[in-house]
């Protein structure tokens, strides 16, 4: 076709019955005639029909990213009429915006360097484009998959820089103003609870006091640390492979291609990606990715603290802890009436587990990254989206069913401040560790509060003692405690 094809707006679809032929370099082979993939996504259907994990659909979103930055960057450099950049171009943007997905059917578990994927994204937006210039869909003319769509690529580079694209994507549009927000609640309910003496524990055992709100400032301090490290975490994403193609030295990729397609990737984002300093160590490694996975199981390990300290401290309601009261979402038993059980605390404990879990196989997945490929891409890519998306939906549950409506039982909090005997503590100074000690072991072995204790060891009076124990004076100032 040498005369610049007229685009011919139709809706997305293939309005077919049956199978229809397509090729590849393997030969022809039948694919379902209303979908736009073609042949190497039709064999990959085939010889990896393994499980129900399909590869996360984010993940093509991103890669339509790619797609358009590339041919762009074809177009801008004299290597591909502009035309057909624009028209892959406006392919790619179907699907960013996910209306091809129904169209990418590949299962986590093909090749480990993501070859059917990548082949995957190039033959949709080669036969979606032919469909908008009104040729024989399955015919690679005028847009080939290979020789247009993938100009300039390998399935080496781009499919590593589409994990990073849609990696920090989702990191910073999905999971951090989930968590952004829990930390917004925690801080909240601590200010309001700065006040509210409670006894505190160690080891589970009763210890000296402190307020509600310091123990939930704790709380947020914590998931501050573990955005913070995450953010950090995230740079590494930035840095993009594309440009190494096959092994890293650039075969096929003219010279400039690797900044050119960042620096197109970045202003199609707006966000600071850049080309990889050293190709062979963005194809043969994927530090990058066990960073942000490392940021993700670090901010599961304080998610799964808080739910669980807040479901030990909302034991009860009669026979536990019982100093919170979290909402009642659902009934609990199907044998008990009336239970009712911290459900979105266990989910979040269960979610963080899972996390721990995608970091394992993280790990383990990119220590295979042998001579010059990783070829366990798919497998890290699906389990650090996992991991993003139930981080974020937990922190989302977590906060508006469970935390936003927790409230305090004050009598019994004040209940147990009073029954005490670690309010022994404050009497140490005045008259030592081990009389104080004595005085806590009357208390505990004749049933007696610390009060009457003190009064039956003849070491100090009444008076004394209620000028030495004020639960108040003993919780410091603020989150300090100094």
């Amino acid at each position: 076709m040498t005369a610049i094809p007229t685009i011919t707006p139709c809706p997305i679809g293939i309005q077919a019955e049956g199978t229809r032929s397509e090729r590849d370099s393997m030969g022809q082979i039948e694919v379902p005639a209303n979908k736009y993939w073609g042949a190497q996504t039709q064999r990959s259907l085939v010889h990896f029909s393994i499980g129900t994990d399909r590869m996360p659909l984010p993940l093509y979103h991103a890669y339509g990213i790619v797609k358009k930055a590339a041919a762009l960057v074809n177009a801008a450099e004299g290597r591909m009429p502009e035309w057909k950049a624009d028209l892959i171009a406006r392919v790619a943007d179907e699907v960013t915006e996910g209306k091809l997905d129904d169209h990418f059917p590949l299962f986590v578990w093909q090749t480990g360097s993501g070859t059917q994927t990548n082949m995957n994204v190039n033959e949709v937006i080669a036969n979606r484009a032919i469909q908008l210039v009104g040729g024989e869909i399955g015919s690679q003319k005028p847009i080939h998959p290979n020789d247009d769509v993938n100009m300039g690529q390998s399935s080496n580079d781009s499919f590593p820089t589409a994990m990073h694209v849609v990696t920090l994507l989702e990191i910073e549009d999905r999971l951090i103003p989930s968590v952004e927000k829990l930390i917004e609640t925690l801080r909240s309910k601590a200010d309001e609870w700065m006040d509210v003496v409670k006894i505190g524990r160690t080891h589970l055992q009763d210890a000296v006091p402190l307020t509600v709100g310091q123990e939930w400032s704790g709380w947020a301090s914590l998931l501050e640390d573990a955005l913070k490290n995450l953010r950090h975490a995230r740079e590494a994403l930035f840095e993009l492979a594309a440009g190494g193609t096959a092994v890293g030295t650039g075969l096929n990729a003219p010279a400039g291609f690797s900044k050119a397609i960042a620096a197109k990737i970045a202003a199609l984002t707006g966000r600071p990606f850049k080309t990889a300093p050293n190709k062979f160590a963005a194809l043969s490694g994927l530090d990058a990715m066990v960073r942000a996975s490392a940021g993700l199981r670090g901010l599961a390990v304080p998610l799964l603290k808080i739910a669980n300290d807040m479901r030990w401290l909302a034991s009860g309601p009669r026979c536990g802890l019982g100093e919170l009261l979290l909402p009642e979402n659902e009934p609990g038993s199907s044998i008990m009436p009336g239970k009712v059980n911290p459900t979105q605390c266990e989910a979040m404990v269960m979610i963080a587990t899972q996390v721990l879990g995608n970091d394992n196989t993280v790990a383990v997945a990119a220590s295979q990254g042998q001579l010059d490929l990783n070829v366990m891409r798919p497998v890290i890519l699906a389990n650090c989206l996992h991991s993003i998306r139930i981080l974020a939906d937990g922190c989302h549950n977590f906060r508006v069913f469970s935390v936003e409506g927790t409230s305090l039982n004050r009598d019994k909090l004040a209940h147990y401040v009073n029954g005490s005997v670690m309010l022994v503590t404050a009497l140490s100074p005045a008259i030592g560790y081990d009389k104080a000690a004595e005085i806590a072991h009357i208390a505990i072995e004749h049933d007696l509060s610390l009060r009457e204790a003190a009064l039956k060891s003849g070491y100090l009076d009444g008076e004394t003692f209620d000028r030495l124990v004020n639960p108040l004076d003993m919780v410091g100032k603020g989150v300090g405690g100094a």
